[in-house]
């Protein structure tokens, strides 16, 4: 039986508190995390981008601090309108609930497309680009049959297993996530399959802005979004070292399940997949070993929206007392090249943890800190 879409919550942003989220995301060395820190602790964007120089001085930056201006989030916004896309930030009701939940969330998403389907549950599909024809025609089963079933199937729009996927969900709803701007979709030859999918039942979403042209460091990112998306993520045909692993990684790290096609030891495009079988992904040789698994996570209320897990309603705060330079010194000399958890360096310190927080927003903005999955966070190291 298919299944129905999420009741639809949240709290949408008004124009003048977009611009200002646009600004602060679009600023020098504001990601995601970073982003929510000091929504949480300045109250609301428009705060934080005043407090982002001194912040970055007291975190050691030496040079200026580049904060978006107001006209550059406003070209964005337009370029977003001329090419029929919306921003969505991580509060409001079209923003996928599973993606919500994972630590550093993208606060704002570009989108293009039928926003219904992130009310949906997703299920991942991914797979290696230079697909075999058995692979492909496996994957398109299992986006049709997860389709019927009522998931929306998420995928990277890469070529090969991707784009079976995305082709085999076309008329049930599929989100095709994108490595660069929505206006600079890869690869250029599934600019077709884009144009299909944002103009039925399905959607394409970024979180790199618009005329951004894609890099090798950002397919990672979009795959962590793919992740994110999901349920789950199956992973049919990956060799060692492929970009899917990095998915199922990610998935694995988010707690979500990861279905493995099996496939021959001959075969170059399988060795990823087997080694995640040996690792405990769940053996995957029909659509029904993925619904089944499915099932109980399907659950309209499973992610729920914890107003703990979002930015705040945007409310002026008092402003905080900074941290003094021997609380800073401290969490400096704390952290090393090697990454460590958060929570850690809260006790081993004995320092607050909002004030431990604002000394690392104050090493990000500085780019003296390097934040990793698993909120692990270490000092940056020269290049």
């Amino acid at each position: 039986m298919p299944l129905g879409g999420a009741r639809r919550t949240g709290t949408a942003l008004s124009e003048r508190q977009k611009i200002a989220w646009l600004r602060l995301i679009r600023s020098d060395n504001v990601g995601p995390a970073t982003f929510r820190d000091l929504i949480s602790h300045f109250g609301n964007a428009e705060a934080a981008l005043e407090a982002l120089p001194e912040l970055s001085r007291r975190g050691g930056a030496d040079r200026s601090f580049r904060i978006a201006t107001v006209d550059e989030a406003e070209r964005e916004l337009e370029a977003a309108h001329r090419f029929g896309a919306v921003f969505v930030g991580i509060g409001e009701p079209d923003y996928p609930d599973a993606l919500r939940q994972i630590d550093g969330a993208p606060p704002l998403l570009a989108t293009k497309g039928n926003l219904n389907a992130t009310a949906r549950p997703s299920l991942g599909i991914v797979g290696s680009r230079n697909a075999s024809v058995s692979g492909a025609k496996f994957a398109a089963m299992i986006a049709r049959d997860a389709g019927a079933a009522g998931y929306v199937i998420t995928s990277g729009l890469a070529r090969g297993i991707d784009t079976a996927a995305h082709r085999a969900s076309l008329r049930t709803g599929t989100i095709a996530v994108l490595a660069g701007g929505l206006d600079r979709p890869y690869p250029p030859e599934n600019l077709g399959l884009l144009q299909e999918i944002v103009s039925g039942e399905g959607l394409a979403v970024s979180e790199m802005p618009f005329g951004w042209e894609p890099r090798a460091r950002d397919f990672p990112r979009r795959n962590r979004l793919v992740a994110g998306i999901s349920l789950g993520v199956a992973i049919v045909e990956a060799a060692n070292r492929s970009g899917s692993l990095i998915t199922a990684r990610y998935a694995a790290d988010f707690g979500r399940l990861v279905f493995a096609v099996p496939g021959s030891p001959l075969d170059p495009r399988c060795h990823g997949t087997n080694d995640l079988l040996k690792q405990g992904a769940t053996v995957t040789t029909s659509s029904a070993d993925v619904i089944e698994a499915l099932a109980p996570l399907s659950r309209d209320d499973l992610f729920s929206r914890l107003e703990a897990n979002e930015p705040s309603a945007e409310e002026p705060r008092p402003m905080p007392q900074p941290p003094d330079d021997t609380d800073r010194s401290r969490v400096v000399e704390a952290l090393g090249p090697t990454p460590v958890a958060i929570d850690d360096l809260i006790r081993y310190t004995g320092l607050a943890a909002p004030q431990i927080h604002m000394v690392l927003v104050e090493l990000d903005l500085a780019g003296q800190l390097c934040r990793h999955g698993g909120n692990l966070v270490s000092l940056a190291t020269a290049e």
